[in-house]
């Protein structure tokens, strides 16, 4: 990573003309302004008005003293990890994924509803909306100080002078009356630091859009995971209360065959105990159900309807894009996380400028014009008119090493932001190729998975031919109904994982953003 160096002499030299032509309009206005003794010299012409209104303009549009801005190289490497655990993905036509809708990437119907409301109704994503807002509104109030405030007044006094302190020796009243405009405080930016200012507030609140993106993102792949996940814990809970019918069947098999003396005590309790795990399975997915449903209302932001609750993991939930992960250069900086950590360090570079100019003078201007009498009835007369122009130029000499410690803090603010926008990076590369790691393993485990339920499908069911025959005993039978019953969960399970994968590639890929509504 390369930043260019700006030293505070190099931005001496090239501000020095500015700054001897300001120090020298100041001394100009001085020799116009009223002498100790109280007289006044000739007062300034329109044109010479005029000329300091258009040096304003001018100086307000000066470039700023930030270091010009270098994105940092990514540091990651080109291209995805390769290997055993990464399917071979070619170049693929269509659009990228950060480019396809939500809308068209979840084709089940129930879930695209349910994304809809979260998207309308969650408070995190109103938050964030609302952090936009108020980051916009501190942006124009930071933006408004390159602007001259202007202000209306109004004043009115009346005071009595005693004979003690009259000039005159007698008491008397004195009435003041006056109304006018005036410009306070209006600082000339010749050195750029309110338009640094401007521009970091401006980053601020680019990072807060991208956040706001962010947000969105990670709510729609959240809304479909909750959803297969309570598919799944439905799906489970449909196993297991088969399983329980399976079981009791069988252990009132067991039980009519031990009253008649064929089977065992032995027997009749391993039938049992495969009834009361079934039963407590029952039980847990009854609860997990529960607070699946109680999570996804959170994330929606309101209680959904019993009518776009999934029954189960069907494969028709499946129906989601398969999608190519491209290049990293062209994903990863479109992310909106990435894209939040350089507003940051462009903002915190910005900073530096502002830093910068606190090593030189500040010229600030104030003014008024109105009328002015001690007479309300004679206040706009044709003798009121009244009129002040006072600019100030402020140098540091001596801050006892502030202005330097503030250059010194921005700087370190803006490593700092570089090393979380790279880290930014490295995270999403990891998330990336995460996903694509178990995607190119997801589609084997499930086929090894689906042979091994059907294997133990077919073991259980040749125990339970030889144990009615007695040729085993009913040992073999619990055992066959275990493998069955754990092979049937874990296929659920993996099922689970293939299709959240789906959805947490399309995630860390960018997909879902708010401008593809």
């Amino acid at each position: 990573m390369t930043m260019e160096k700006f030293e505070i002499t190099q931005s001496n030299r090239a501000t020095e003309g500015k700054s001897d032509f300001a120090a020298q309009f100041y001394l100009n206005t001085q020799q116009r302004s009223p002498s100790p003794s109280g007289s006044t010299s000739k007062p300034f012409s329109v044109a010479q008005l005029l000329c300091v209104s258009i040096m304003t303009l001018t100086l307000a549009g000066c470039t700023t003293m930030a270091p010009k801005y270098e994105r940092p190289a990514a540091p990651v490497s080109a291209a995805w990890p390769e290997g055993p655990a990464y399917k071979e993905t070619g170049v693929r036509s269509g659009k990228p994924v950060a480019d396809i809708p939500w809308q068209e990437f979840f084709e089940d119907e129930k879930l695209r509803k349910l994304i809809a409301l979260a998207l309308e109704n969650n408070r995190d994503l109103r938050v964030a909306a609302l952090n936009i807002e108020r980051s916009r509104a501190q942006y124009r109030i930071q933006r408004s100080d390159l602007f001259p405030k202007v202000d209306a007044t109004a004043d009115g006094s009346v005071q009595r002078i005693p004979q003690d302190l009259s000039a005159t020796g007698q008491a008397r009243t004195v009435d003041q009356y006056s109304v006018g405009l005036g410009v306070s405080s209006y600082e000339l930016d010749l050195f750029g630091r309110v338009r640094s200012l401007k521009d970091q507030a401006l980053e601020q609140y680019l990072a807060t859009e991208q956040a706001r993106r962010s947000v969105q993102i990670s709510l729609v792949a959240e809304v479909a995971s909750n959803y297969l996940t309570l598919a799944a814990d439905r799906e489970r809970l449909k196993l297991a209360q088969d399983t329980l019918a399976s079981q009791q069947s069988s252990y009132n098999l067991t039980k009519s065959r031990f009253e008649a003396g064929v089977s065992s005590f032995l027997d009749l309790n391993q039938a049992r105990t495969s009834v009361e795990s079934a039963r407590v399975d029952i039980a847990r997915y009854t609860t997990l159900i529960a607070q699946d449903v109680n999570a996804l209302n959170l994330v929606v932001g309101s209680p959904v309807s019993t009518a776009l609750l999934p029954a189960a993991l069907t494969e028709n939930l499946s129906a989601m894009k398969d999608v190519a992960p491209g290049l990293p250069s062209d994903v990863l900086l479109r992310r909106p996380d990435i894209l939040q950590a350089e507003n940051l360090l462009k903002g915190a570079n910005a900073n530096i400028g502002a830093a910068r100019a606190n090593f030189f003078p500040r010229i600030t201007l104030l003014s008024s014009v109105g009328f002015g009498s001690d007479e309300l009835t004679g206040l706009f007369s044709g003798n009121s008119f009244t009129w002040n122009f006072a600019p100030r130029i402020t140098l540091p000499i001596f801050t006892a090493g502030a202005n330097q410690a503030t250059l010194k803090v921005a700087e370190v603010d803006r490593d700092i932001a570089v090393a979380q926008y790279e880290k930014a990076i490295q995270t999403a590369f990891r998330e990336v190729a995460d996903a694509l790691a178990q995607r190119g393993t997801i589609d084997d485990q499930l086929s090894a998975q689906q042979s091994l339920t059907d294997a133990t499908s077919e073991s259980y069911r040749l125990s339970q031919a030889r144990y009615e025959k007695g040729v085993d005993s009913y040992l073999q039978v619990l055992d066959s109904q275990r493998a069955l019953y754990g092979a049937q969960q874990n296929l659920i399970g993996v099922r689970l994982v293939r299709l959240l994968n789906v959805a947490t590639l399309y995630k860390v890929l960018g997909g879902g953003a708010p401008g593809q509504e």
